[in-house]
């Protein structure tokens, strides 16, 4: 009995000795939401930038679309940054310039995101090389993660009936000139993942976060049918970003009618949350 216990205590003790010989990985988790605030400036309201707050409260990174490039644009990021930064958590945030698109289709882009999840690199830059032939040039930021980086191109096209794949098309060559940078597009697109003009990212080894997704809203829901189109997406590379969650959300779902939630925005929310590889 005695040579029993002896063997019995020589292998736990290996066995606790073993357990220390495992690397431990702890793995980052960061949540980025994508989100088309149709006319977002100074029209905003305070309850409407309250609504919008209280949605995009639990990510950790915010890519915003459509902000007006004129009086009041920069000036509501200001005031849905403040409404944030009273609900618990620190914000920090970033405008972009306006886009160099004819005053039509000129707009701004914005990040805001909690500094205690992310470090912000840098202060952001819009994608010049393509200036004239991308009517709103894409507004890139690098943030980092536990030591790890990663660079968001937020990005909203020209209409579909103008054809956005003419835009689109010159995104496939972002990952030579970024080459030392981990790209994650994301934005409103305003074509869905299925079109061709997709075909040379998911070539380079991207994937498209949704699948057969709706994001945009339509004026009046058919039969409870309230999305229309899938235009918002998020195209990222699976050996450098392993997905851990995605998703969207109805906010529309929160108002009596969709005539009042159309203030808010013509878009969902779209969001994922990762790890980086």
């Amino acid at each position: 009995m005695a040579d029993i216990l002896q063997n019995f205590k020589c292998k736990k003790v290996w066995y606790i000795f073993s357990l220390l010989l495992i690397p431990i990985y702890t793995f980052s988790q960061n949540s980025l939401c994508s989100w088309n605030l149709k006319d977002f400036g100074k029209s905003k309201s305070d309850v409407e930038l309250s609504f919008i707050a209280k949605t995009i409260n639990q990510f950790d990174i915010v890519a915003i679309q459509e902000v007006v490039a004129g009086d009041g644009g920069a000036q509501a990021v200001a005031r849905l940054y403040d409404i944030l930064n009273r609900m618990g958590s620190k914000w920090d945030y970033v405008v972009s310039d306006p886009t160099s698109g004819d005053s039509y289709k000129k707009e701004r882009y914005a990040f805001i995101w909690k500094p205690s999840k992310v470090k912000a690199i840098g202060r952001g830059w819009l994608e010049k090389k393509y200036n004239v032939e991308i009517d709103r040039e894409p507004f890139l930021m690098t943030f980092e993660s536990s030591t790890k980086r990663f660079t968001i191109v937020n990005f909203h096209a020209i209409t579909k009936a103008k054809q956005p794949e003419t835009e689109i098309k010159y995104f496939k060559f972002f990952s030579a000139e970024y080459s030392d940078l981990n790209l994650i597009f994301c934005g409103d697109f305003n074509l869905p993942q299925s079109h061709s003009v997709f075909n040379p990212l998911k070539s380079q080894g991207y994937k498209s976060l949704l699948v057969n997704q709706k994001t945009s809203l339509r004026q009046k829901c058919l039969s409870n049918d309230c999305l229309a189109s899938e235009y918002d997406n998020i195209f990222y590379r699976p050996e450098k970003v392993r997905l851990i969650k995605s998703g969207v959300v109805h906010f529309y779902t929160k108002f009596e009618n969709l005539t009042t939630a159309l203030l808010i925005s013509d878009h969902i929310p779209i969001f994922f949350i990762v790890s980086l590889n």
